[in-house]
């Protein structure tokens, strides 16, 4: 295991195709080989591998995203006066899209000319592109809004539930679209007919979703231990309950990772410890024991080999699973 100390919180924490990355709140990004970038005049708020999987783009504080490499960092788009809230970047598509304020907007890697802005009602919490990377899903106030990437004139469907959506993702086979809400639950959608998921019983805010098992489970945080919900089947988990791995009274899972073709999935907790686990499998490999600060970042690799991760004091890790 590689360990790594930082001198600012760890925003995210990511795999590109050579290997780990940190984005930190002091605007740089740390190479998991010692490489360092630091592009933004403030914090990095929000982080995605780059759709070429060579480096990392980041939205700042500072209204500006940059894409870093081990050996440049270079001002891909800017949204002038505002946070960039959140971003994702498709590599099917080889767009990138992000959220300032009430806007979306999308960039293409390979064309500096193309950009094409959404306006929303209210202000964009979360964004995230279906698997073939030509529509994007954002969250805001009142549910969900879907975007065709490329096409300028366009009005979004509107999947609608009451509430504040804080964090949006799509299922693998780009079937479902589900947000994590502000009130301590998910909320989904079945994309075809706009047919309602109710997905609640947190005990806490859900921070983190990510599909596994090829596309079969969803796992959250938001709970003593990892949820996963089965989406099994053209409806979902609609009519299943959610099951539960790793429980521990005493704690809260802050942060799951996985990959959508692997069946394991990685959980941080806020005392500071690191699990990985086989959801059809016995116990837990605790990839990081030792008690600590709350985990604040957490990704598993491509090929689900490696996992990292970093806690709210600038303590990171790499591990091998």
């Amino acid at each position: 295991m590689k360990t790594h100390a930082f001198d600012a919180q760890v925003t995210a924490a990511l795999f590109d195709a050579t290997g780990a990355m940190f984005a930190l709140g002091d605007g740089s990004v740390r190479f998991e080989g010692g490489e360092f970038s630091a592009a933004h005049d403030g914090a990095i708020l929000c982080a995605a591998v780059h759709p070429s999987g060579d480096g990392v783009v980041t939205g700042g504080d500072d209204g500006r995203v940059v894409w870093h490499r081990r050996t440049e960092a270079g001002v891909l788009a800017t949204a002038r006066g505002q946070w960039i809230d959140a971003i994702d970047a498709s590599p099917e598509s080889g767009l990138i899209a992000f959220s300032a304020g009430k806007t979306l907007s999308v960039v293409d890697a390979k064309d500096a000319g193309f950009r094409r802005d959404f306006v929303h009602e209210r202000t964009v919490s979360g964004v995230a592109f279906e698997p073939k990377g030509r529509r994007i899903a954002t969250s805001t106030y009142g549910g969900a809004a879907l975007w065709f990437a490329r096409i300028a004139d366009q009005k979004p469907t509107l999947l609608k539930w009451a509430g504040s959506h804080t964090g949006v993702t799509w299922s693998p086979d780009g079937a479902f679209v589900v947000t994590a809400m502000q009130d301590n639950q998910l909320h989904g959608w079945r994309v075809k007919d706009q047919k309602n998921l109710r997905m609640g019983g947190y005990p806490s805010k859900v921070r983190a979703m990510s599909f596994l098992a090829n596309g079969q489970l969803l796992a959250t945080s938001g709970a003593q231990g990892a949820v996963l919900w089965p989406f099994i089947g053209s409806n979902g988990p609609m009519g299943r309950e959610a099951t539960e791995i790793g429980f521990d009274e005493g704690s809260l899972v802050a942060l799951v990772a996985s990959r959508p073709k692997h069946p394991v999935v990685a959980a941080g907790l806020n005392d500071g410890r690191v699990w990985l686990a086989h959801p059809a499998g016995q116990g837990l490999n605790f990839l990081k024991a030792e008690k600590g600060a709350p985990i604040t970042a957490l990704a598993m690799s491509a090929d689900a080999s490696r996992v990292a991760w970093a806690d709210e004091d600038g303590q990171a890790g790499v591990a091998e699973v």
